[in-house]
């Protein structure tokens, strides 16, 4: 199969699986099952069971790493189990903020929030990592910020919509983005210490985040209110395969188009997916944007594409350190998420 023929097919799997996550994300966090009146007047039973829907993503995405790596077996991964352990919990819960966000925050607004992922991961890289930028990075760092702000900032205006307490889901996008910025820090350390491949720390990571989530699952009771709540309505079941699906499906093909033509060009598609996810959001689910949170978006994504495209030019050397093994594995990391 030629070049061409493999980005085309790994660009449209990236963007069909991920289009289509997103659809079915909101239809499960902000949809309603049933017709039972509820006690605030509403119909309908809301999906309310964030951890869940981690944890069956997390296993889904073990499941997947796993296949990867029996279909393509690989070296011995030497990585220090602490390493996957710590950066998994931070992994988890910028997982689990970004999902809980949905409850408060329209799904363009959780998305745009999350483009803005390489200012935290600049900033611990410096204060964590001993890492060092040009000039120029900041510029397109600083960019993103305004754009967040801009998009972020409530004026007092009414949407045809409101969602209530969206204070909160605000609140929940900061700590998701810091415990980004945390994750790609100690993935960083891995790199140092023995460079994984992408198919060792998504099979690693996904495995102690189960675990991880396992814990308040069955302490909290969640889990055997999500069993009765799928028992209760089992179409919920339909969209939660999907999702688990449209997530896998997409990881192969980003593992394909990183493998085959590296991070930035797996960079560019997802980012102009993400576009399209806002776009399809606003005008199908009629999430209302004001101007100026347009004009914030614009700004977001035009720092992303102009840090993908000059960012990397005349950036320091890394102290005169041979490069790295394969790919940039740690942005691969940050795009599944």
């Amino acid at each position: 199969m030629s070049d061409r023929k493999k980005v085309v097919i790994a660009a449209v799997g990236i963007f069909v699986c991920y289009f289509y996550f997103g659809i079915i994300q909101e239809k499960i966090t902000r949809g309603t099952y049933g017709d039972e009146l509820q006690e605030d007047g509403s119909r309908g039973e809301r999906f309310t069971f964030t951890l869940a829907l981690v944890g069956v993503q997390c296993v889904c995405n073990w499941i997947f790493a796993k296949a990867i790596l029996i279909a393509s077996p690989q070296g011995a991964d030497t990585t220090p189990k602490m390493y996957y352990a710590s950066s998994s919990l931070t992994y988890l819960l910028a997982m689990i903020s970004s999902n809980m966000a949905l409850l408060w925050v329209a799904y363009p607004m959780q998305v745009v929030a999350k483009s803005a992922k390489p200012i935290p991961v600049m900033l611990l890289g410096v204060l964590l990592g001993r890492k060092s930028y040009t000039l120029q990075k900041y510029m397109f760092v600083l960019l993103i910020v305004i754009g967040v702000i801009l998009f972020m900032f409530k004026d007092g205006k009414t949407s045809n919509a409101p969602l209530e307490n969206e204070g909160l889901g605000q609140l929940l996008l900061i700590l998701s983005l810091t415990m980004d910025g945390l994750t790609g820090a100690v993935q960083e350390r891995m790199r140092q210490h023995s460079s994984p491949s992408a198919q060792h720390m998504m099979l690693a990571m996904n495995g102690w985040s189960t675990i991880f989530v396992a814990v308040p699952l069955l302490v909290s009771g969640e889990a055997f209110s999500f069993i009765n709540f799928a028992i209760k309505y089992p179409q919920m079941l339909n969209h939660l395969a999907t999702l688990a699906l449209a997530g896998a499906l997409g990881q192969l093909f980003i593992f394909m188009m990183v493998s085959s033509f590296g991070a930035l060009a797996c960079s560019v598609v997802t980012t102009t997916r993400k576009f399209f996810t806002v776009l399809f959001s606003v005008l199908f689910f009629g999430n209302s944007l004001s101007g100026r949170q347009w004009i914030g978006a614009v700004l977001v994504f035009t720092g992303l594409f102009a840090d993908m495209f000059y960012g990397k030019k005349g950036a320091p050397s890394n102290g005169g350190k041979p490069p790295l093994k394969a790919k940039d594995k740690s942005e691969t990391e940050g795009l599944v998420k």
